[in-house]
């Protein structure tokens, strides 16, 4: 088991470094405070375990299930029975995420604590570049880089990336924390009505001397609210408690201040087009009534704590993250597409091509991608997302391809059309992995109007 002591750096297991010497490597806890996120746990805890590290070492996942009524609980302890690094500790009542951090501190055994949510995804490399910063004693406290999954081409979408890259841009001068954080293992704990819990820490930290670090490179992937009412709850409940921080604990979180948004506002890259631009004045004003909400809830000294949960933002995160760094593309060939040729002539085949390229663009969307090569019979469609779902896609296109004989012009029999398929995945992270989708015969599509050329 991992030490105690809050030392550091803490000697656990020996890393190698360029000039052959050996130097110790950082014991960390991650704990996972989690209600009720049963679609999001088990990817959260995935993107934590399979992280290559070799300046840290990881001893233990600690997941706080907090009155959790779905499976959750389930979930964790499935997992647990696997990898003897995750344990479980169970609320049977919420009492808040104060709470549920206290458990975890009071129950963590390494010298380096790290926090994240049970509904965010690690992106590899985020956990060495968080952790690594220990080596200096100095360091007290870091903090990750949030990158939303939400689809920017909506309203809200925009606001959510606009939210977090002003986000980025300010804690890149003075820190602000949240999200992912790590700190060393000197708090005993933070206050129980706190609803801002990162930046509760981030003050005690910096009371203890310890200086702040924003890592960029340290990202997590979350989804943020996609609706105006889960906006502006989440927005008015962290400004509220951010005005409670400053009252209690004399400290201001680096986002208050108005000044510092505008400046980061410029440059952002968020006024560089009408509809931009526009979207960018509707966020700032959807802020400023939620952070009117706020001070009137922090004026009334309104309990915080305990938050109604946005049940947007716990939606398809692992798939989001996946799919805004991976392409897959599928490739379609008609088979004996040169015996056809010959058979029906070269511009009955190429009527075919059209209608098959047709099809496809019908099927997949407007916003896809497909290209024909007409002399070849082959066509290729750009699949954005996961690849499951990609191949899943791909097999359906094929089939239902398959099951609509096409009624050329100047033909009186449809025209059978029989393919074969591979899809290839690229990701910047791996290698490309190509393989060939089995076209099943017992698929029934629905049906389909036959296509004229």
């Amino acid at each position: 088991m991992c030490p105690s002591d809050s030392s550091l750096p803490t000697v656990s297991h020996p890393r190698t470094v360029q000039n052959g010497s050996a130097s110790p490597a950082i014991d960390y806890s991650v704990g996972v405070m989690a209600y009720n996120e049963e679609a999001t746990i088990a990817d959260t805890i995935d993107s934590v375990l399979r992280q290559d590290t070799t300046r840290c070492r990881l001893c233990e996942v600690v997941v706080v299930a907090s009155g959790c009524s779905d499976r959750t609980v389930e979930i964790v302890e499935e997992i647990a029975a696997r990898d003897s690094r995750v344990r479980l500790l169970v609320q049977e009542s919420r009492e808040g995420k104060a709470s549920a951090i206290n458990l975890f501190i009071a129950s963590a055994q390494s010298p380096v604590l790290m926090m994240v949510s049970g509904d965010v995804v690690l992106k590899e490399g985020a956990l060495d570049a968080l952790i690594g910063h220990f080596e200096d004693p100095g360091i007290g406290m870091v903090g990750g880089h949030p990158i939303p999954v939400n689809d920017e081409g909506s309203f809200l979408g925009h606001a959510v990336h606009l939210q977090w890259r002003l986000h980025d841009r300010i804690a890149r001068s003075s820190p602000k924390l949240g999200e992912i954080v790590a700190f060393r293992n000197a708090v005993p704990s933070i206050p129980l009505d706190t609803a801002v819990d990162e930046i509760s820490i981030q003050a005690l930290i910096t009371e203890l001397g310890f200086s702040l670090v924003y890592e960029p490179d340290a990202v997590v992937y979350n989804r943020g609210p996609t609706s105006v009412g889960d906006f502006l709850r989440q927005r008015r409940r962290i400004y509220a408690g951010h005005l409670r921080i400053r009252q209690q604990q004399d400290y201001s979180a680096s986002t208050m201040g108005s000044w510092r948004i505008l400046r980061a506002l410029h440059g952002s890259g968020s006024l560089t087009t009408p509809r931009a631009c526009a979207w960018s004045v509707g966020t700032i004003g959807l802020e400023g009534f939620a952070r009117v909400l706020g001070r009137w809830d922090a004026l009334r000294k309104r309990p915080l704590h305990v938050w109604e949960i946005s049940t947007t933002t716990k939606r398809g995160v692992a798939a989001g993250a996946s799919g805004a760094s991976q392409q897959n593309v599928a490739v379609f060939h008609i088979l004996d597409f040169h015996r056809e040729q010959l058979e029906i002539g070269v511009r009955a085949a190429r009527q075919l091509t059209r209608a098959v390229t047709d099809q496809l663009k019908q099927v997949v969307g407007p916003k896809a991608l497909v290209s024909v090569r007409r002399e070849s019979g082959t066509f290729i469609v750009v699949l954005p997302g996961e690849r499951d779902e990609a191949e899943r896609m791909a097999a359906e296109l094929a089939q239902a391809l398959e099951s609509v004989p096409l009624v050329l012009r100047g033909q009186d029999e449809p025209t059978p059309v029989s393919l074969a398929c591979a899809i290839v995945t690229f990701s910047p992270t791996s290698p490309p992995v190509a393989a060939s989708i089995p076209i099943s015969t017992t698929f029934e599509p629905a049906p389909t109007p036959a296509i004229a050329g």
